[in-house]
């Protein structure tokens, strides 16, 4: 383990949200020998189903497992074959098969992207900290200026100094009001998502035509996408474009699966059953709309305070945000233990500088093409099979 260079040298760092960017940012600084902890709302490690599978990119996630000496530990998790997908029409029909990119990529090629579990990609974070970093059942209510630092107030009734805070708790991130007032704005489309713990015997049609892959289907204005978890269960999102507060003026009570599904089967008239059975096996939904920060105004950086992940930029969907996380904790380590920068405000300011222009780059691609992927047209459809099928034959080159 390194020392610390003078920035963060005898500083006390919190790290508030323990998902894949708050923890491997725990984790590089603590390779560099600075004093930090994790706060973490959840009452337990293993408290909460992590959700869906996930894919690291060559220059973000696994540049920053590779930064983490984590690397190897993810090899020996990851869901081999897991990186594949399917895309079908409503009636369930194939429209584009990928074979298993495992087969003639691998770790090193900048195009293999591999899949893992939420829930073992947390783990092995975890793992990879010192004992007591983790502070669990620590809801953050509230930050004090104390001391030149922050003094940290849970719902649990506990308290925390730090010198330093990082906000890598969501986009309901109870540190961002700190550094900013700007709201999130709607992108126009919503998703229903759903759970199944087991496929296999509630929708053994869906199961099959997953196959532990990544399915889409797309058409007639309506997507549905459905994940492996790594515990053998399945998410599905149901995706569309609906007005703004659409969820509480359409009089659907989310709370209740029957009317959920009685919704949806209506709501997708025409697909193939087999899709009514992934509705019905669902015990519990929850609506998310899809909204996003804009990015075009700046907070001023504070040398005591600064954001990652959704807290700092939330976007819709795009296979992009628990590696915008995990890049952004690369490049704020890289940036606080910089000697060159001559204080914590100039490094945490350079950090911010290029985490927001490349964070905002990404939004705008994503905004644009949210019709394309909530409520795709034959023209829309047809647009992914070619780039999806470009992509295949460089991979496969």
């Amino acid at each position: 383990m390194e020392v610390a260079t003078n920035l963060i040298n005898e500083k006390k760092i919190a790290v508030v949200g323990g998902g894949p960017g708050g923890l491997t940012l725990a984790r590089l600084l603590q390779m560099k020998g600075a004093d930090v902890n994790v706060y973490e709302r959840d009452f337990s490690q293993a408290s909460r189903v992590q959700g869906a599978i996930v894919d690291l990119h060559f220059d973000s996630g696994l540049e920053a497992m590779e930064a983490s000496g984590l690397l190897d530990a993810f090899k020996a998790n990851y869901m081999v074959g897991a990186d594949k997908y399917r895309l079908v029409d409503p009636q369930a029909n194939i429209l584009l098969d990928e074979d298993n990119q495992c087969d003639h990529i691998t770790f090193g090629d900048p195009a293999f992207r591999p899949e893992i579990d939420r829930g073992a990609l947390r783990d092995l974070l975890i793992e990879g900290l010192l004992p007591g970093t983790m502070i669990w059942d620590s809801q953050l209510v509230q930050l004090r200026p104390e001391a030149g630092g922050w003094k940290l107030e849970f719902n649990n009734g506990s308290s925390a100094n730090a010198d330093i805070v990082i906000g890598a708790d969501g986009y309901r991130s109870k540190v961002r009001p700190y550094l900013t007032e700007v709201k999130t704005k709607y992108s126009g489309a919503t998703i229903i998502q759903g759970e199944i713990d087991h496929p296999e015997t509630a929708c053994p049609e869906i199961y099959s035509l997953l196959n532990q892959a990544n399915l889409m289907a797309m058409g007639n204005g309506k997507t549905i996408v459905v994940q492996p978890r790594g515990d053998g269960g399945l998410t599905f999102y149901a995706a569309s474009m609906y007005p703004e507060n659409w969820a509480e003026a359409s009089g659907i009570d989310f709370g209740d699966p029957e009317d959920v599904y009685t919704y949806l089967t209506n709501f997708y008239n025409g697909w193939h059953p087999a899709f009514f059975t992934l509705f019905k096996a669902c015990e519990k939904f929850v609506v998310r709309p899809l909204n996003y920060f804009p990015l075009d105004e700046r907070w001023a950086t504070k040398g005591n305070l600064t954001l990652l992940g959704d807290a700092a930029h939330l976007m819709p969907p795009n296979g992009e945000g628990v590696n915008l996380a995990m890049l952004d904790a690369l490049d704020l380590s890289k940036c606080v233990t910089n000697p060159s920068y001559a204080d914590l405000q100039s490094a945490i300011a350079a950090y911010e500088d290029r985490m927001i222009s490349r964070a905002a780059a990404l939004t705008a691609e994503t905004l644009e093409g949210i019709e394309d992927f909530a409520a795709p047209t034959d023209a829309s459809v047809q647009k992914l099979i070619e780039m999806l099928g470009r992509k295949e034959g460089q991979d496969r080159a």
